[in-house]
């Protein structure tokens, strides 16, 4: 396994109004978070919040090119990013244990927080068509290059994970700072991944390592 400290690029917040950052994700040119009863886009290079959605937002926050989806309690709402409108629920694999949210391959892929688990669930009916094992507490999953990448979070230390597939097993680590948090976790498609702060009411882009 490859392990090394994260490298914190940039600093987002905090934000008027947030108390903690629950789940992230990025569309092509807006990072998503959710706070609790808002779904707010943050414009990366000026670091300003540029639009909310008035919804419930508890956990994980995704973006298939069209729809935003976001772990409400124990169910997971698509909403048409364009109007805001809550277009369709199904119910989340954890039952409201849930974590962190991504979109790949035309399905969900859900983490279930405290049975260190990740789901490949279908986003029509919420069908669990695959699970994968992990060693720690997942708080936000993100797909890049067929790379699958997970937050943890325990005590008062985080990590970002890549993850073997089929086994598992950490492929590569990066260490976050003693008490930076992960909660939410989010790849721009290239070199950054995006972290919700937990508690801290921020969002940091952090690098991802270079495949040689």
């Amino acid at each position: 396994m490859k392990r090394s400290a994260a490298e914190i690029i940039r600093e987002y917040g905090p934000f008027p109004d947030v108390k903690a950052v629950h789940g992230v994700t990025y569309d092509g040119s807006q990072v998503w978070f959710a706070s609790g009863d808002k779904l707010n886009g943050l414009d990366p290079a000026s670091g300003k919040i540029s639009r909310s959605i008035d919804v419930a937002a508890h956990a994980g926050t995704a973006f298939d090119g069209r729809h935003l989806f976001q772990i409400a309690e124990d169910r997971i709402q698509k909403i048409d990013a364009a109007s805001g409108a809550v277009v369709s629920t199904i119910p989340a694999p954890g039952g409201g244990g849930d974590s962190g949210l991504a979109w790949a391959e035309g399905s969900l892929w859900v983490g279930q927080y405290r049975e260190r688990k990740i789901h490949q669930v279908d986003p029509e009916t919420g069908k669990i068509l695959r699970t994968i094992e992990s060693k720690r507490f997942v708080t936000g999953v993100t797909w890049v290059d067929g790379e699958l990448w997970h937050g943890t979070w325990e005590g008062d230390d985080s990590d970002l994970r890549r993850i073997d597939l089929d086994t598992g097993k950490v492929l590569e680590q990066l260490d976050m700072p003693e008490g930076t948090m992960v909660s939410g976790l989010e790849s721009d498609g290239g070199d950054q991944l995006f972290c919700g702060g937990g508690d801290s009411g921020r969002v940091r882009a952090v690098r991802r390592p270079k495949r040689s």
